[in-house]
């Protein structure tokens, strides 16, 4: 509904509370946020309509520059591709038209479900068509037709099939996390989608497997598109050293401004096997409000020590970054691809009235160096783009920069 001046207002003055209160660091990127709000508050006052309203304050919070930053109305919250049809775009010229392209597509999700492929070209989202800078959005629970362009350069019209999400208030569609098989020259190549669960115990378990099924000297793990998640990546970064070794820290905006001694933050270095020991882990790092040290398992040596490569992309986010900040810091690992989306916040909802949501940064994970990800991501060691031209043709030159690093190793 149409809100009147009054009751904008106050939404504004709970938003900008809220901000100096919940977000981690509002001057992070050496953003003065009170100069923002002045700036911007008679546009926000004045909008006449409810989309204007939201709009404006959207664009004042992404003046902060950080991400898990938003405001949106519960009754038409979008989800992201990534996480409904799960699948990742690119822009992509054809015939003088900026388009969407299909990238990372992971399998078992409705994108690959519906038979589509890195390179095909979004043409329309149910008949209506869409160019960037336009995201094109797929509700959840319904099935949406789209017209793409496939690689073959013909038009076909397919259906994806978008199931409700089991968590409302984490809505996701789940791929297979966890794919793998054996390349030539004793090459494991081990796909990690994104990474479920808070803890991740079940997800451990299908990195167990698939370490233990591919006996490989020699690894590649794709990470590209990689959503994140939980802290289910530890037990990935655990096979990549024999050792316990420090990855990094997880720190409040009230541990922050405190002060803290990394070395004296509770320690979280084991998954468990059983989901009876969530609530002793509950119970245990409950006192560290969000400030917590993670250290790799110590799981021993494995044949692939020293050769293995990591593959990423700007759309490896999150806890994928931690993992690929661990494999760069501590050099277990050659990383190729593009870097990576310097998403690495963790996030907090709050309602400010009228059904409307702020979404903002609570809390920022720092490498055991010290490094600060958000905003920054991971540079790879070899840079390798992929384009429209390679991918329609069904190749994938940074698989193919792997491999050769791989052989190398």
């Amino acid at each position: 509904m149409n809100l009147t001046r009054p009751e904008r207002e106050k939404i504004l003055q709970k938003v900008v509370g809220l901000v100096d209160k919940k977000h981690f660091k509002p001057d992070l990127n050496g953003v003065d946020w009170h100069a923002v709000v002045e700036e911007r508050r008679a546009r926000v006052l004045d909008s006449e309509t409810p989309e204007q309203f939201e709009r404006e304050i959207n664009e004042m919070v992404a003046q902060l520059k950080t991400s898990h930053t938003g405001f949106f109305h519960q009754s038409a919250r979008t989800i992201p591709a990534r996480l409904s049809i799960n699948a990742t775009f690119d822009k992509c010229d054809i015939s003088g038209v900026e388009r969407w392209m299909f990238l990372d597509i992971h399998e078992g999700g409705p994108a690959h479900n519906a038979g589509l492929e890195p390179g095909d070209v979004l043409l329309a989202v149910a008949e209506e068509d869409i160019r960037p800078p336009k995201q094109p959005i797929f509700k959840m629970g319904q099935a949406t037709r789209v017209t793409v362009l496939k690689r073959d350069g013909k038009e076909a019209s397919v259906t994806l099939d978008v199931p409700s999400p089991k968590m409302k208030k984490h809505p996701v569609n789940l791929p297979q996390a966890v794919v793998f098989r054996k390349l030539d020259d004793g090459i494991g190549l081990l796909r990690v989608t994104m990474f479920p669960g808070i803890v991740g115990i079940d997800f451990a378990r299908d990195i167990d497997r698939a370490v233990r099924e591919l006996q490989c000297d020699r690894l590649i793990v794709d990470m590209r598109g990689n959503t994140g998640g939980g802290i289910g990546g530890l037990r990935l970064m655990s096979y990549l050293t024999s050792e316990k070794k420090p990855v990094g820290y997880s720190l409040s905006r009230a541990r922050a401004e405190k002060g803290f001694k990394k070395e004296s933050l509770s320690r979280f270095g084991k998954i468990p096997r059983s989901k009876l020991a969530l609530i002793w882990l509950v119970l245990r790092y409950a006192r560290g409000a969000g400030s917590v040290a993670v250290v790799t398992e110590g799981l021993g040596p494995q044949p692939f020590h020293g050769r293995v490569v990591m593959l990423v992309n700007h759309h490896s986010a999150s806890a994928a970054e931690i993992v690929a900040g661990f494999a760069a810091e501590n050099k277990v690992a050659a990383i190729v691809g593009t870097k990576t989306a310097g998403r690495l916040m963790s996030g907090g909802a709050y309602k400010v009235g009228h059904g409307y949501v702020l979404g903002l940064p609570a809390g920022a994970f720092y490498t055991w160096q010290g490094t600060l990800l958000e905003g920054k991501g991971i540079q790879p060691d070899f840079e390798v783009k992929q384009t429209y031209e390679s991918l329609k043709a069904g190749l994938d030159p940074q698989m193919e920069k792997a491999i050769e690093v791989a052989r190398a190793l």
